[in-house]
């Protein structure tokens, strides 16, 4: 039997554990998995523990994270072995800082073309995340490990450390997020994680200092409005509502209809409606913000009252393509 079909037949042997996911023979076949050299492999164990919930396997997890960081990029490229490993203990609800901690850290140099790249960034984001749920680690420790990856180069561990900071309810969470973001960041969507994170920890008391950037010009604009949506905080509408009111930029108007679909706050679906019965300006684009909202099925007939009082076929047609196809997926998926 060749290698790779001798990967080809672990790979599916550990497949069909899902039949008998709760036997002793999975667990044992896991624990085989987990210390198998293959980095590939042991993710995929590692993935499959924590998806049988299995917390038996907890030091066999932790055992298989410390031997890959051994000559890490011979032993785990691309580190999947260890993305999956750092997941699956958080997802079992390991709660010890040691190896989020090591992760949080590592940085993996890998050849590319032209010269080397690093690896290891989804692991970085994948332990801020678990670092929060630790019970060993103060805030205020965890805040400055948390401020290192807050400013990583890549643009994905920023976001995640973003996140994790939204999910401390201290101030010196918020003043940490604050600062960051007058510091600005190049890549909007990082951006946008910070407001995100602060009208989490701050509530309210954050609302007027995001509105600021509604003054911004191009994406950092765009970025403190959606994150005012997704707040879906009634004050916050207001302050997008007003801000539409005396908007002249048609491409941001736009997004501060997205912005307030996103919030799904009454008010502001009543004004969405109101722009649609009206057939005013925006009417169209109210259409396109209630459609990409994602918002429940019992609304749409609301939607479609307000199109037919429009008159206006060419909304009535927006609707149709919009929410026709949605009213497909979700009876494909019953």
């Amino acid at each position: 039997m060749t290698a790779r079909a001798r990967f080809e037949q672990q790979l599916a042997a550990l497949d069909a554990l899902r039949e008998n996911a709760s036997s002793p023979a999975t667990l044992e076949a896991l624990r085989r998995a987990l210390a198998n050299r293959n980095n590939f492999l042991a993710g995929k164990a590692a993935r499959l523990a924590a998806e049988f919930r299995l917390s038996a396997l907890i030091p066999d997890l932790l055992s298989a994270l410390q031997r890959f960081y051994v000559d890490p990029v011979k032993t785990d490229p691309q580190c999947w072995a260890k993305m999956a490993l750092a997941a699956a203990l958080s997802g079992l609800g390991y709660q010890e800082s040691v190896p989020f901690l090591r992760g949080l850290g590592h940085v993996q140099m890998e050849p590319v073309w032209g010269g080397q790249e690093d690896t290891a960034a989804g692991l970085r984001g994948a332990c801020a995340a678990a670092l929060v749920e630790c019970r060993d680690i103060g805030d205020h420790a965890l805040l400055s490990h948390l401020l290192e990856v807050l400013v990583d180069p890549n643009t994905k561990v920023r976001i995640e450390a973003a996140r994790a900071i939204g999910r401390l309810n201290r101030p010196e969470a918020g003043l940490l997020l604050r600062l960051r973001i007058l510091g600005g960041d190049p890549e909007p969507e990082a951006l946008g994680a910070c407001f995100a994170a602060l009208l989490a920890v701050e509530g309210q008391s954050a609302i007027g200092f995001v509105s600021r950037f509604l003054d911004s010009r191009g994406d950092d604009a765009s970025e403190a409005a959606l994150a005012l949506g997704l707040m879906r905080d009634p004050e916050a509408v207001q302050v997008l509502l007003e801000r539409w009111r005396r908007e002249r930029r048609a491409d941001f108007a736009d997004t501060l209809l997205s912005a307030l679909a996103l919030s799904r706050q009454q008010p502001a679906i009543d004004f969405l409606l109101g722009l649609i019965s009206a057939d005013d300006g925006g009417a169209a684009s109210a259409v396109g913000a209630l459609a990409a909202a994602g918002l429940p099925p019992s609304l749409h007939p609301q939607i479609e009252t307000a199109v037919e009082r429009s008159g206006n076929p060419e909304l009535r047609a927006a609707f149709s393509k919009s929410f026709g196809s949605q009213q497909g997926q979700a009876q494909q998926k019953s």
